[in-house]
């Protein structure tokens, strides 16, 4: 069985970050550790959170681990927050890192044009650090324009313009780049029929292969969606599945869940249901 690792937050409430990684790896046959940064009472979509740093304890639980000889097929990465979190990660990386280690950086630190609540825009620059020793990173369109100090990414872009934000993310040092949320306001001459749609990208630095996955839009932001994206991706790779696929299950889970969540007569976009989705995953993948 493959074993995996996520470091970031836990929220006691909102299904996001170690909430959303653990049951959805799980669930995808994936044996999977936290590593929890913050303690949060709620994910930051919520008003008046209280947030507990985790940092202290963050080497004792690392050194036990390597007391008993812990290793993991991969390192996912999500919410961290802070600068001295992701130092603290770097840490690890050089602790548990090996040649044949994944180590897949969702840079999970804004979103529709704006940071996440209690982040500063100077933050994108020690994610950055990050993404330079990554294998595969994870950015929606907000992220990318602070990873690369560029004005904000609006929806008058083209299939050329993201064709030269992938190659400029790689350029960061990931050699493999999903770039996700991308809505184009009419169709692409390369694409086919994807207005009105709502999809990803994928960059093999190494190859230069470009992929496309598009999906119906859902006319509404659904807080935690990057991270059932990033866990289930993650999840897929471990099973095998090349990153395009990854991508395409992935996308299509998210999908799935939110549907699933939008029929419930008093849902919130607060956090997705997730879970009534995870049977379509696991059959999906090939567990069941």
């Amino acid at each position: 069985m493959k074993k995996t690792v996520t470091i970031q937050d836990i929220s006691c409430i909102g299904k996001c970050s170690i909430t959303v990684a653990l049951p959805i790896l799980s669930a995808m046959g994936i044996d999977t550790a936290v590593l929890p940064t913050t303690l949060l009472s709620t994910h930051s979509g919520f008003p008046g959170f209280y947030s507990r740093d985790l940092s202290s304890d963050f080497f004792p639980i690392i050194n036990h681990w390597k007391e008993r000889g812990v290793s993991f097929d991969s390192i996912y990465t999500g919410y961290l927050g802070s600068k001295i979190h992701v130092d603290y990660v770097k840490e690890f990386i050089k602790e548990f890192k090996k040649d044949d280690t994944l180590l897949i950086v969702d840079p999970a630190m804004a979103d529709n044009g704006r940071m996440y609540s209690g982040i500063d825009p100077s933050f994108s620059s020690h994610i950055r650090k990050l993404a330079e020793e990554a294998d595969v990173i994870l950015p929606n369109m907000t992220e990318a324009s602070f990873l690369l100090g560029r004005d904000l990414i609006d929806k008058e872009y083209g299939e050329e313009d993201i064709v030269s934000i992938l190659k400029d993310l790689a350029k960061l040092g990931s050699k493999k780049v999903v770039l996700k949320g991308i809505s184009f306001t009419k169709d692409q001459k390369h694409l086919g029929d994807i207005e009105g749609k709502i999809g990803n990208a994928t960059y093999d630095g190494n190859t230069e292969r470009i992929s496309w996955h598009f999906h119906e839009r859902i006319n509404q932001a659904f807080c935690g969606a990057g991270d059932v994206f990033a866990s289930s991706f993650t999840g897929a790779l471990m099973r095998g599945f090349q990153i395009e696929e990854a991508v395409s299950i992935s996308g299509d889970f998210v999908l799935q869940a939110i549907k699933r969540t939008m029929e419930e007569k008093d849902y919130t976009t607060l956090y997705i249901d997730f879970e009534k989705a995870l049977p379509w995953l696991m059959e999906r993948i090939g567990i069941i």
